[in-house]
């Protein structure tokens, strides 16, 4: 059974920057498309194909940056500008029929 560890969260003031990392486990990583999700509602946040290709709620295009270490089995998440709006718990796990989910990564932006 596929886990997700999350991790890189934090308090930071509106301006700053976070990076968020989740390490999965199990081979499927390599060949599935990955996303950040945020809060109760698991809003999709941004995702990445295995080929790379990437793709952002309209409210964090530009400040948000997705990439993936295959060799890792890690999906990265880089924020920037950070907005108290983006206060979240953030979870990552597959786009497409989501597996178990790991416990999150509190993301806290002060104004």
């Amino acid at each position: 059974q596929v886990q997700l560890a999350e991790s890189g969260g934090g308090l930071v003031q509106a301006g700053g920057s976070l990076r968020l990392a989740c390490v999965a486990s199990g081979s499927f990583f390599n060949t599935k498309t990955m996303a950040w999700y945020r809060g109760e509602q698991r809003e999709l946040v941004a995702h990445v194909t295995g080929e790379g290709q990437t793709n952002y709620l309209e409210s964090v295009k530009g400040r948000f940056t997705i990439s993936r270490d295959m060799d890792k089995n890690t999906v990265f998440l880089q924020m920037n500008s950070l907005k108290p709006e983006d206060t979240g718990v953030y979870y990552c796990n597959k786009k497409f029929l989501p597996g178990p989910w790991g416990k999150g990564t509190l993301v806290t932006g002060s104004s």
